[in-house]
């Protein structure tokens, strides 16, 4: 192996490195912006495709917002690239919130919210059948329309946010580009007239 630790890591520390890395989630966010920066498009292109991603983890279903991210990027001519990087939005530190706030906002929008009605829900048991037609009504009927106004909202958001930072990248590195380029044209010219 290319890149192996000398002494290897103990059980116990490669535990605590997965679940709370040395260097903080930080540095995760961090790599994710950068990537989204640098990406070789229009600023329109990248922040649909962004917002694209951030649209798909809004909805319940775990396992396909990278191809929902893709095919919503592709309808609105978002960047593919910035799609898949926007899915990050959905992640284990957020899908709790998501996953409650979305189904909360659908039982209002629904007209079940307020004092609850009925038996309480079982999800354990109707998670452990795995049995779609009890899940829809209950869970996942509310969960995907309180992800409607949300994702919108926070795509707006991000799509604004998205489009400005890269938007403004994007000129500052053609200005640094552009001086670059006349420093090492006149470093030419200079040489080839003390020839």
């Amino acid at each position: 192996m290319l890149f192996r630790r000398r002494q290897p890591q103990p059980l116990s520390q490669k535990l605590r490195d997965f679940f709370w890395p040395r260097k903080g989630f930080v540095r995760s966010v961090h790599y994710v912006r950068k990537r989204i920066l640098r990406l070789t498009a229009s600023p329109h292109a990248i922040a649909a495709g962004v917002a694209a991603g951030v649209i798909s983890s809004w909805t319940p279903f775990m396992g396909l917002h990278i191809v929902l991210a893709l095919a919503i990027a592709y309808l609105i001519a978002g960047n593919l690239a910035a799609a898949a990087l926007g899915t990050a939005f959905g992640n284990p530190l957020t899908f709790p919130l998501i996953w409650a706030s979305t189904w909360e906002v659908g039982e209002v929008m629904l007209g079940r919210g307020g004092p609850q009605q009925g038996a309480p829900l079982d999800l354990h048991h109707l998670l452990h059948s795995l049995d779609l037609t009890h899940l829809w009504e209950p869970v996942l009927k509310p969960m995907l329309i309180g992800a409607i106004p949300l994702a919108a909202i926070s795509a707006a958001v991000i799509y604004g946010v998205t489009y400005w930072a890269v938007h403004g990248f994007q000129g500052r590195r053609r200005s640094h580009l552009a001086i670059r380029a006349r420093q090492r044209l006149a470093e030419a010219l200079d040489g080839t007239a003390s020839v």
